[in-house]
């Protein structure tokens, strides 16, 4: 059977014309992989809008959700597993806070500091979000074999080793 032509190879066999002693196989997988990137990022945002939540508020509440009971965390640490910046973390946690989706505590611990605890609110949206989550998706890779997503899965995680050694290199 033979493969037709997608939006990705158009736009290599144009570039291809444009600059001919440039190789140009990386488009292949990267252009494709951000269009992937983009499809998941609306079929994530969709899953997350049937329990009433933004893609930054799922992470924030997912987050708290997998910690062990009783799901709080330090803001550090939601910081550190959500990737985002401290002045953007104290926004998202005064807004969740203001929908009775979190709440903030003194740590028993550490007196200068807080803790921050998921509400059975907060569970429970977030807990209909991956159910939806969970569904979309496998309804996205629903052609997929099991044998070819575990190919891809090896050679996704090949790629993100590849990605996070490239981080951790101050040169380039």
């Amino acid at each position: 059977m033979a493969v037709r032509d997608d939006e990705v190879d158009l736009l290599i066999d144009a570039w291809g014309q444009r600059l001919p002693d440039v190789d140009l196989t990386p488009l292949d997988v990267m252009s494709r992989l951000r269009r992937v990137a983009a499809r998941l990022a609306r079929l994530r945002a969709g899953a997350f809008r049937t329990a009433r939540l933004a893609a930054w508020e799922f992470d924030v509440l997912a987050a708290l959700r997998r910690a062990d009971p009783p799901h709080q965390l330090a803001p550090a640490q939601l910081i550190e597993r959500t990737m985002t910046s401290s002045a953007g973390m104290s926004a998202r946690l005064a807004s969740l806070m203001e929908r009775g989706l979190i709440e903030r505590e003194p740590n028993p611990n550490d007196g200068r500091s807080i803790l921050v605890r998921i509400t059975a609110e907060g569970a429970t949206r977030v807990d209909i979000a991956m159910r939806e989550l969970v569904r979309r998706e496998e309804e996205a890779l629903a052609g997929v074999s099991p044998r070819d997503r575990a190919e891809l899965i090896r050679l996704l995680r090949l790629l993100m080793d590849v990605d996070e050694a490239d981080a951790g290199d101050e040169t380039g």
